[in-house]
């Protein structure tokens, strides 16, 4: 599989899969840090970033086949690998599959949503695109200020003004270029449901990471994800969105260089409390809050060029 990457650092490899709609960018407030310690390969999965797109169907299953390929022309099967968001799900179903990565860290990975979950999922995501490709030319104007990132980055980053403007004008540049998110967003939606593995079946470590206050893939979801994948183990990060490489990179790479040399990890269930945070009622006003942001940004940037 001809894949774009990237390869930093030096010492035991470490594979990096990024979200829907991005790039091996994705990882940039993390990359440096982590190539500190480890051979970091991060990839552009097919259809974004650098890598063409699949001559077929765009899914779970297809990509996974894809990133199976890639590593073993790599010489690389059994690397440890760390996902995010649909990367993560990636990650999750290659752990599922035996003898293709080894220790694997997965954060806020989709594809456990339910009943209203799922639409909620897919409408805000793709109004998200579509506003972004309405954008396209002013995005560097918009990613610039503060107001802009925060309208952009409301549903993705619990603390999106704090970004800077390069990642965020990397990011949505990615998902404007990206010929197969369409598609597959749909499939992650209304597709082929994620199968679980039993418990003893996966051997090396295996960490789901969620952020308390992920808007995209919601907090009870993780007890869904558990209860599919029983060997592994549930860490959460306090004051972070769906990626906690933005809103807590060191923290996110303490987790994923303890959790793939084999520390041990604390783990804590979340309560009935803690597994509300995300209703639609809130997802609602997320959604309102950003309309009227945008209003505000778009003026802000046109008040800028008069």
């Amino acid at each position: 599989m001809d894949m774009h990457y990237i390869r930093r650092g030096s010492g035991k490899p470490l594979l990096l899969l990024h979200g829907i709609g991005g790039s091996w960018r994705s990882w940039q407030t993390v990359l440096p840090a982590l190539a500190a310690e480890r051979d970091v390969i991060a990839v552009d999965l097919p259809g974004f970033g650098e890598t063409p797109p699949l001559a077929g169907e765009v899914s779970i299953r297809t990509l996974a086949d894809a990133v199976t390929e890639f590593l073993r022309e790599q010489d690389l099967l059994g690397i440890d690998a760390v996902g995010s968001s649909m990367g993560a799900r990636l990650v999750l179903e290659l752990a599922r599959r035996g003898g293709v990565v080894g220790a694997v860290v997965s954060l806020d990975p989709g594809g456990f949503w339910r009943g209203w979950e799922i639409p909620t999922f897919y409408y805000s995501v793709a109004a998200s695109i579509r506003l972004v490709r309405a954008l396209q030319p002013m995005l560097p104007a918009i990613t610039s200020n503060t107001l802009g990132r925060t309208v952009l980055f409301a549903q993705f980053s619990a603390r999106p003004w704090r970004l800077s403007p390069k990642v965020a004008l990397d990011e949505l540049q990615t998902f404007v270029a990206a010929p197969s998110f369409d598609e597959l967003l749909h499939n992650l939606a209304y597709g082929e449901k994620q199968q679980g593995a039993p418990k003893g079946s996966i051997q090396q470590s295996l960490v789901i990471g969620w952020g308390r206050e992920d808007r995209v893939c919601f907090p009870r979801q993780a007890r869904r994800a558990r209860e599919l994948f029983p060997d592994a183990r549930l860490y959460w990060f306090e004051e972070s969105g769906h990626f906690p490489q933005w809103d807590k990179p060191q923290e996110t790479v303490q987790l994923i260089l303890r959790a793939t040399s084999g520390q041990q990890l604390p783990e804590v269930i979340p309560t009935g409390a803690q597994q509300r945070t995300a209703q639609p009622l809130r997802t609602a006003v997320v959604a309102g809050s950003m309309l009227a942001m945008l209003a505000g940004s778009i003026w802000l940037v046109a008040r800028q060029k008069a």
